[in-house]
């Protein structure tokens, strides 16, 4: 081991450097992809990003105004290149340092998948506004679909709680690039839509190249923002282009720090309102006690109000005149009552036979029944005779009858 040199990083990206340029299929080739991170500087020299649907590389071209090259190549653009591999010591970075660009379409296959998802979503109506969720005024806890370990997450801390430090974040940790990213961050969505104190939620990540940002370009993100029955945010840091999860979502914050911007409002803002609230209502209180008391002092003045012990004596003395007037006829009909009275009782009176008693009269009854002709007696019939104060039978043994 003291025998062997040590070599210093500087050292070492040297080596690589010769070794990548002196190997002879890496000094000059032909390479196809899609261009991403366009960036043309005044010094003359183009940086980009060569992709495909698995892999990309970093690429150089130096006084790029002076080659065979296009100054309009946009996002997305499927280009064929000519240039070697070479490495950028400071970093340590392969790149390829570029001489030729050739535009093969304008669109590139990353960039034609989604134009299509776009207009299919589109039909469907994924974008309308009218089936679009407000955001709460207040939401106290809201839910984040982002990588724990990422930026993103730290902006959304830090802002939120310097806008209101009430506020519960709840964090579903997702992959946010590369393969099964998508899957993830649908999962999250479907996990904290079902949690029901959560008021909103937030999906997104701090900005990167097209390819990177690809996880909220597909269907499945999509759908699982669609579904959402949550108001949700898309808040991914890519400023130049909206995203599919962007347009379908209720609302796009630029970056996560914007989508706490737009979803937490500040504690004095909240403070300033109440208060201004509270000025509010105070006077409209006021109003309505001062006019309450305008309408007790009109009341005090009425001609009602100030004739009142006068109308309670004229009620009085009505009353009294009624009640009069009710005895008066009560009396009326009681006393003719009693004549109606007194008539039947004296015809019911004068029809008792008792009264026939008191004159000297009696009552003869043949054999129990009462007779009216002497025709009706034989020999030999009991003869009953009813007197006021006693009763005579006898027996008849012989009779004579007049003609």
């Amino acid at each position: 081991m003291d025998n062997k040199k040590i070599y210093t990083v500087k050292e070492l990206n040297k080596i690589v450097k010769r070794v990548l340029e002196e190997e002879d299929e890496l000094a000059g080739l032909f390479i196809k992809g899609e261009a991403s991170n366009i960036t043309y500087y005044r010094s003359g020299h183009l940086y980009f990003t060569l992709k495909d649907e698995s892999a990309s590389v970093k690429c150089v071209a130096f006084n790029y105004n002076m080659k065979n090259i296009p100054s309009d190549i946009k996002e997305g653009n499927l280009l064929k290149i000519y240039g070697a591999v070479t490495l950028y010591e400071s970093t340590g970075n392969y790149q390829l340092k570029v001489d030729y660009i050739e535009k093969e379409d304008v669109k590139g296959n990353l960039y034609e998948q989604y134009e299509k998802l776009k207009n299919d979503l589109f039909i469907k109506g994924y974008f309308d506004e009218s089936r679009k969720k407000s955001l709460p005024s207040l939401p106290l806890n809201i839910g984040i679909v982002t990588s724990e370990t990422g930026a993103a997450i730290q902006d959304i801390i830090n802002t939120a709680k310097k806008r209101f430090s009430g506020v519960n974040l709840y964090l579903y940790s997702a992959k946010v690039q590369g393969e099964g990213a998508e899957l993830e961050i649908s999962h999250g969505i479907k996990i904290l839509d079902e949690i029901k104190e959560i008021d909103a939620i937030v999906i997104g990540r701090g900005g990167g190249s097209i390819e990177d940002l690809w996880a909220f370009n597909t269907k499945i993100v999509a759908d699982a923002v669609y579904n959402c029955k949550k108001p949700i945010i898309s808040a991914v840091g890519h400023e130049i282009d909206f995203l599919i999860s962007d347009l379908v979502a209720d609302v796009r914050a630029a970056t996560p720090t914007q989508s706490m911007e737009i979803l937490v409002p500040e504690k004095k803002h909240i403070l300033n309102n109440l208060k201004e609230k509270k000025i509010k209502l105070d006077k409209i209180l006021l109003n309505k006690i001062e006019y309450q008391k305008e309408k007790l002092k009109n009341i005090k003045k009425s001609y009602v109000l100030r004739n009142f012990k006068n109308e309670i004596i004229n009620k009085k003395e009505l009353l009294v005149r009624r009640e009069s007037m009710l005895d008066s006829l009560i009396k009326t009909i009681i006393d003719n009552r009693k004549y109606r009275f007194t008539i039947v009782k004296n015809k019911i009176e004068s029809l008792n036979p008792n009264n026939y008693f008191e004159k000297g009269y009696s009552i003869t009854l043949v054999d129990g029944v009462n007779i009216n002709k002497v025709n009706n007696i034989t020999e030999e019939s009991v003869i009953t005779t009813i007197y006021k104060k006693g009763i005579i039978q006898t027996k008849l043994e012989k009779g004579k009858k007049d003609d």
